[in-house]
């Protein structure tokens, strides 16, 4: 035990100085610490120079300790109380799930359910790190499909064998206007909407290729005045009068009951919400855990292996 005298005061020493005092002599001690006699009168020592007191008070039959140390007795039982705490949680995250999951995210948190899920992760999972990366549709599955994310969602139908999907929802969009101009859509009009402006968004995204889908569908090629990557911009140009555009119908519908756009009547488009991830991921422990608690926060059955 040379040396002690020198050092900071340690868990050790704290714990020789609780047990001393508990037991009220110095073998007893010793034999609960297992521990030689010296050892706990070196380790007791030690700490009463460094506090600068002495802590116990000898005699005949025992020790018993001096005011100072039933000052710091307290302290000291409050430190080892702390000391098991941290020894016990690391105990419990043994063997937990660890590491970083990197994962796309595209259109808003609040139709992801991003809140809710990264916040069951976070729960039952503390050493798992999610990293969460926007962009947009098309960016994210290709980045999946590289493997460069451990998953991500798609709005749209997934091109790639390698890449697997797990359907979330599906998604309808209209047509939304401003409302000075809802007279040029109405039903049987629908050629119209060709004749004015529209707010696009990127190519990269799926919701341009369901807006391309649908000007098909009318066979109409309007002229795009506007672009956005971002779903509410788009919603907000309409209602300023930049253009028409295809927009979430949820979002829509709140909008045009504020009186700020107008919807075509009977004129919807779907799309299919999912959670992509390399096919050969599958069986993964992150990514089964990624999907086991997406799944629960959808409400969504696990798929049958």
């Amino acid at each position: 035990m040379a040396g002690i005298a020198g050092e900071s005061m340690e868990i050790y020493q704290l714990r020789t100085f609780v047990t001393v005092a508990q037991q009220g002599h110095l073998t007893q001690a010793a034999e609960l610490l297992h521990l030689s006699q010296p050892a706990v009168t070196a380790q007791i020592k030690a700490l009463e120079e460094e506090v600068g007191m002495q802590l116990f008070e000898r005699s005949a039959g025992g020790v018993s300790l001096t005011r100072a140390g039933q000052e710091l007795l307290p302290q000291a039982q409050g430190v080892l109380a702390a000391a098991r705490d941290i020894i016990n949680h690391a105990k419990q995250l043994k063997g937990q799930l660890s590491g970083q999951a990197r994962i796309g995210v595209t259109l808003m948190p609040d139709i992801l359910k991003l809140g809710p899920w990264v916040a069951a992760l976070a729960d039952a999972h503390p050493l798992l790190e999610v990293k969460l990366t926007h962009g947009v549709s098309v960016d994210v599955l290709n980045l999946v499909r590289k493997k460069e994310l451990d998953a991500g969602f798609y709005l749209g139908k997934n091109p790639y064998m390698n890449v697997s999907t797990v359907p979330l929802r599906m998604l309808n969009f209209r047509v939304a206007l401003p409302p000075a101009w809802a007279g040029q859509a109405a039903e049987g009009r629908l050629k119209e909407l060709g004749k004015l402006p529209w707010v696009g968004i990127s190519q990269f995204s799926s919701l341009s290729k369901i807006t391309a889908e649908l000007w098909r569908e009318l066979n109409i090629s309007p002229k795009k005045v506007a672009e956005s990557d971002h779903l509410s911009v788009i919603l907000e140009l309409v209602a300023a009068g930049v253009g028409a555009a295809l927009v979430r119908e949820e979002d829509a519908l709140a909008c045009e009951a504020a009186g700020r756009v107008r919807l075509v009547p009977d004129l919807r488009k779907s799309a299919e919400l999912q959670f992509v991830y390399p096919a050969d991921r599958t069986g993964d422990p992150v990514l089964e855990t990624l999907l086991r608690e997406l799944l629960a926060v959808w409400e969504l059955p696990c798929p049958q292996t």
